[in-house]
């Protein structure tokens, strides 16, 4: 048997015990009965990030600026990826202008940038945009079944 995953709520940062079995099941939240698992890219915030690089699943986060053209033009990709990626990893989104003390904390330096977490730790950090093949092969070589 299979222990429940450890998951936490992109609303209301809530951590979730959710089976793996019960992953596609749109499960929601036991706190704000939101859906725990979206299948788009959540918006991260200062005062979010650390409960959210907690739990189970892998969290990418996607740290941009409305003012940057590559960051504009991978969106879609990062839309996409969180679509086809559901129950196998979480996609957010930093902004890094409304989030600068964050963005600085996790040492900002380019933008598009990408951050994987597992289990409330950096594991891998990518910086720049790139299409969807290679954003899954990257997360792949990461161990995200992709």
């Amino acid at each position: 048997m299979t222990e429940p995953l450890l998951i936490p709520c992109p609303h209301c940062n809530g951590l979730n015990r959710i089976p793996a079995a019960r992953v596609g099941e749109h499960p929601k939240c036991g706190r704000c009965k939101n859906e725990v698992l979206l299948s788009k890219p959540f918006d991260l915030k200062q005062i979010d990030y650390t409960s959210q690089i907690k739990g189970d699943l892998p969290l990418l986060l996607d740290v941009w600026a409305q003012w940057c053209g590559p960051c504009k033009s991978f969106a879609p990709v990062f839309e996409q990826a969180a679509s086809e990626l559901v129950g196998k990893c979480r996609l957010a989104k930093l902004d890094s202008e409304a989030n600068q003390q964050l963005a600085g904390q996790l040492g900002i330096r380019s933008i598009p940038s990408l951050i994987l977490f597992k289990n409330g730790r950096e594991v891998a950090r990518q910086s720049g945009a790139f299409p969807l093949p290679q954003l899954k092969a990257w997360l792949r070589s990461h161990g995200i079944s992709a």
